[in-house]
């Protein structure tokens, strides 16, 4: 249920019109709550306000909220469009859930609302002595409100959309998943023998897996009781003719009856991948960023060596609860699932950097000077694929380079993933 929550709540953060909508509705309650306060005796003895005070206060903030309610969607779209060209449109979601954002534009909206619905009320008399005190206490509040969002917002859109802002925003959503995939590596099932035998459950649309609910394949495995095999983790692009689990136990069930054992809702399929239980996806995010940035009309190699950097700070961070991590405890049994091997995630690191950066020596340099620290924690999985990404950067840095210097540069760093045979041969030759 708190994995439910979780990636329902991050859905709805990406719905610009999610928070404004119950601001407003909560705006409007607030305006009848004053005439409420008129009925209890110990208001009654609260100081008359002058009615043409409040309606004061309520036209200022009923022509000035909707104003900048306009402006700040405004700057929230070149934000947008800024994130989405700077760095890739991958990022937009993240780029969209901005709590300061949001939060400053249902803000305006909200107060815009309360003022109008709290301006017709006073005008036909709704609110006694006490109610127009409480209200005048509510208008001055919403003023404060309004002020101190402006400011905080002031300060937040001055880095929405920049690629620094966006970088931090995709490393601390690939770290999340990073971290609740070690935390659950089976997603709290069993480890998957990779099989393909038994019945195989088909998608009937085609997407990406965005979440697997393993209570329900649970459930439904206990129901027929059997066995279920994920042949799909989120991240994967599905088909109608690729299978994604496969059934098996002692009941010879028909395929129809397992079509009503809801094994095919469990997967939850949308048009686009999402950060929250696919960790691979923020790391291909921020490669796509690096790639971009090495590309010849951005030229910018600091990013790609930033990013790389970012690299070491998630591994480190794998490495280190990879070593302290006990036995993952087990909540579905009967639920099996594949393990995201450390090799794929060096693949949608590097590789890619690798290819686009090979003609760039400082570009190079730093990513092995990354990649032998990776090497040094112990972490045998992880040693194993830093080296096999270690050899590709110099497979394509040695026909990319041109300058023998460069190629010296390169071999002084790269000691740590060539095999006895070479660095004798390499000796040699020297």
């Amino acid at each position: 249920m708190k994995d439910k929550l979780r990636f329902f709540l991050s859905r709805v953060a990406e719905r610009l019109w999610v928070k404004p909508l119950l601001v407003c509705l909560l705006s409007i309650a607030i305006a009848f709550v004053a005439q409420w306060v008129d009925q209890f005796q110990i208001f009654q003895k609260a100081p008359d306000v002058n009615t043409e005070s409040i309606e004061m206060l309520l036209d200022v903030i009923s022509a000035s909220m909707l104003v900048m309610a306009v402006f700040a969607v405004g700057a929230m779209l070149a934000a947008y469009q800024s994130a989405s060209s700077s760095a890739t449109p991958r990022a937009f979601t993240l780029v969209v859930s901005d709590d300061v954002s949001q939060n400053a534009l249902s803000t305006f909206i909200g107060a815009f609302i309360f003022s109008i619905v709290a301006r017709v009320a006073l005008m036909n008399g709704y609110y006694e002595e006490a109610g127009r005190f409480i209200l005048f206490i509510i208008t001055i509040l919403v003023f404060v409100l309004v002020i101190i969002s402006f400011i905080k917002w002031v300060d937040g859109i001055a880095r929405l959309g920049r690629l620094g802002n966006t970088i931090t925003k995709i490393e601390k959503a690939a770290g999340e998943a990073l971290r609740r995939r070690k935390e659950k590596p089976f997603l709290g099932g069993i480890k998957a023998k990779n099989l393909t035998d038994g019945l195989a459950v088909f998608s009937t649309t085609v997407g990406y897996i965005q979440r697997i609910d393993m209570g329900a394949l649970q459930t439904a495995a206990e129901n027929c009781e059997m066995q279920v095999e994920v042949a799909t983790l989120p991240g994967t692009f599905v088909t109608p003719n690729r299978p994604l689990a496969y059934i098996r136990g002692d009941r010879k069930d028909s395929e129809e009856a397992i079509e009503a054992t809801s094994f095919v809702k469990a997967f939850c399929i949308g048009n686009n991948r999402t950060f929250d239980d696919d960790p691979r996806f923020g790391i291909i995010t921020l490669s796509e960023i690096a790639s971009r940035a090495l590309s010849r009309a951005v030229n910018d190699p600091g990013t790609a060596i930033e990013i790389t950097g970012i690299f070491v700070r998630l591994f480190t961070d794998l490495a280190q609860e990879t070593s302290e991590r006990e036995q993952p405890s087990v909540e579905y049994d009967r639920v099996a699932i594949p393990e995201i091997t450390l090799s794929d995630l060096f693949e949608d690191a590097f590789n890619a950097i690798a290819r686009d950066g090979a003609g760039t020596i400082e570009v190079v340099i730093r990513m092995l000077k990354a990649l032998a620290t990776l090497t040094s924690f112990g972490n045998e999985p992880m040693e194993k694929a830093a080296i096999e990404s270690a050899r590709l950067v110099i497979a394509h840095a040695e026909k990319a380079l041109p300058i023998p210097s460069d190629i010296a540069k390169l071999r002084a760093v790269s000691e740590f993933a060539r095999s006895p045979d070479s660095r004798a041969s390499s000796a040699v030759n020297g």
